[in-house]
């Protein structure tokens, strides 16, 4: 298997609307998702958009030096 090349460019894909629409609606499901992950104040499951957030939050906060460690809490869905 050939190396890939760093600055060649993938084909671009030209969706219709219909296909757009699936696509956005698709993905907007997927980050309104369940998952098992506790949240930060309270609760036991959450979104995956709640959890992206909550994950920017401590890591800025570790970069601010305001907490000492930072984790991620990795989510593995079937």
């Amino acid at each position: 298997m050939a190396a890939a090349n760093p600055t060649a460019r993938g084909k671009r894909i030209h969706l219709c609307e219909f296909e757009a629409d699936n696509l956005a609606e698709g993905l907007n499901q997927f980050f309104e998702s369940e998952v098992e992950v506790p949240r930060i104040w309270h609760g036991s499951k959450q979104t995956i958009n709640t959890l992206i957030s909550e994950e920017a939050l401590l890591l800025a906060k570790y970069l601010k030096n305001e907490r000492h460690s930072w984790i991620p809490r990795i989510v593995k869905r079937g």
